[in-house]
């Protein structure tokens, strides 16, 4: 098979990607395996209350970090080493693979970020400071990642920009100029296929128009400070604007057969070029891979599940014990035993069924994955000549049908919340138990929705069952609910900042007089060596 003209060039940029240099054995920070035990259990609990994607995890560490030895030192001075000593701890990075070396580079991008927060907000009114601020600190808390994982970093923009090269010319927007269509599949794009969180979005538009702030002198700083707030208002609105829903619609219909191609590059390293221009053994790698990444998805489907029951059952203990017994009790005098054992059992049960009916790929997808990455390293363009245009503005051609699917579509949320009000009555749960029962049901069908969506990354396509469209008809109002609360409690997270300053700040200070401790007791003991 002759490979296109983007394949080849992935495979030289892939191959000459370095693997980050490992610190000198007198540079190398070591932390204690003791405290280690301690710190990587508490991020794993930590982890299960807040559900986020697994790219995102170790970032969102970085933030968290940040955020709380900020506050109480703003200006972040000498703070490199306490955030990479953390992160040592809970082992987001293997114990002595991070050095001194690594310290002051993190040192450099906190000061220059904190320059540049000092030029953007000073005489601002207090919104836009809040504004300005958070997004310079999610660049911050990005670049300070991207600088400690060079070659994973690496690794995803080349993947990234090959599948931007292939896919871009396959997209039309209707009276959107070129370069504005480029950045709504761009954005899109960085959703589907890095899963990239509102931070990493900002982040990776902000180095596409910009230099990176480490890269630029303090001077550079202080004269591009104040013009650079246009630059970030220009991003937000780009990822807001509506289109990019409608092209991140188009662009997930095409990542699973990349994610396999990619799969296969890290799998295969310096021989890929070999395995992709022999189509017989290329079937035999892809079709083994399938495989395996279908295990992974059913093993991953499984992980995800246990989590979100953990975090489900504890915050349903919390408000049971909050809300539902004292509230039931001095309002209808009496507590309803049986609603408060199916309001703590039940969401976590329907949890475990909805995702138990989750079903991994088939060989019949792994053909058509097959066919497709065929198409996509094949040096023949017939495939990237298929274009689908997205109009600017959905025209609906009836609105006499429109109208009548939209009340249809109100008096199904109707009709399904009146037959769980009715069960629930039947069933003596008063009204704050109703409450809580359709407020968990809510969160659990949204949250198991978002986790199926896992077992579908590596399928090309989904059939749909007959019987979909009419299940879809009662079960879409409460999910369209649990999106809306899910979305509403992201915002009102009072377990996740009590976690963050109630709990967190005491017990890292105790792993870091505990660690300081092993290490004064160490020292003694070599003494006498």
């Amino acid at each position: 098979m002759i490979l296109s003209k983007f394949t080849k060039s992935l495979i030289n940029n892939f191959k000459q990607v370095k693997a980050k240099e490992q610190p000198s054995e007198t540079n190398k920070i070591t932390v204690s395996p003791t405290v280690s035990l301690f710190a990587i259990a508490y991020e794993k609990f930590r982890n299960v209350i807040q559900y986020r994607e697994e790219s995102i995890i170790r970032r969102s560490a970085i933030e968290r970090i940040l955020k709380r030895r900020f506050s109480l030192n703003p200006e972040g001075n000498n703070e490199a080493e306490n955030l990479i000593r953390e992160l040592l701890w809970a082992r987001y990075f293997p114990n002595e693979s991070l050095g001194q070396l690594d310290v002051l580079k993190v040192q450099e991008i906190i000061d220059k970020y904190q320059l540049l927060k000092r030029e953007v907000v000073g005489g601002r009114s207090d919104n836009k400071k809040n504004y300005y601020s958070e997004f310079i600190f999610d660049l911050m808390s990005c670049e300070i990642e991207e600088a400690l994982t060079p070659e994973t970093s690496q690794t995803n923009a080349l993947f990234t920009f090959y599948i931007y090269q292939v896919l871009k010319d396959k997209l039309k927007i209707e009276e959107v100029d070129e370069n504005t269509k480029n950045a709504y599949f761009f954005i899109a794009l960085d959703k589907a296929f890095n899963k990239s969180d509102l931070p990493y979005l900002r982040y990776h538009l902000f180095t596409l128009y910009n230099d990176k702030i480490s890269a630029l002198t303090t001077s550079e700083i202080k004269e591009q400070g104040s013009k650079l707030v246009d630059l970030f208002d220009d991003i937000d609105k780009l990822i807001k604007n509506t289109i990019v829903e409608r092209v991140l619609r188009f662009v997930r219909g095409h990542i699973p057969p990349f994610k396999i191609l990619f799969d296969l590059f890290i799998t295969k390293g310096e021989s890929i070029d070999n395995t992709l221009k022999e189509q017989d053994n290329l079937w035999i790698e892809i079709e083994k891979l399938c495989r395996d990444k279908y295990e992974y998805v059913r093993s991953r489907l499984n992980n995800l599940a246990l989590k979100a029951i953990i975090y489900i059952f504890l915050t349903k203990m919390v408000i049971a014990f909050i809300i539902e017994y004292p509230l039931s009790l001095y309002y209808f005098g009496s507590i309803n035993y049986l609603a408060l054992i199916i309001n703590t059992l039940f969401p976590p049960l329907l949890m475990f069924m909805l995702i138990g009916l989750t079903q991994a790929p088939n060989e019949d997808n792994t053909k058509r994955i097959y066919d497709r990455i065929v198409d996509i390293i094949d040096a023949d363009r017939t495939f990237e000549s298929t274009v689908s245009f997205i109009t600017k503005k959905i025209k609906p051609k009836r609105s006499a049908l429109i109208f009548g699917f939209t009340v249809f579509y109100t008096f199904t949320f109707f009709i399904t919340f009146v037959l769980l009000y009715l069960t629930l009555d039947f069933l003596g749960f008063n009204l704050i138990s109703q409450f809580i029962f359709v407020l968990f049901i809510s969160l659990v069908s949204y949250f198991a929705y978002r986790i199926r969506k896992v077992a579908k990354q590596y399928t090309l396509k989904e059939r749909e069952g007959i019987f979909r469209p009419f299940l879809d008809i009662f079960f879409m109002p409460i999910l369209s609910v649990g999106q809306a609360l899910s979305r509403g409690l992201a915002k009102l997270n009072f377990l996740t900042a009590f976690f963050d300053f109630i709990i967190e700040a005491p017990f890292k200070l105790i792993i870091e007089v505990l660690e300081e401790w092993i290490s004064f007791v160490r020292s003694k003991r070599e003494e006498i060596d």
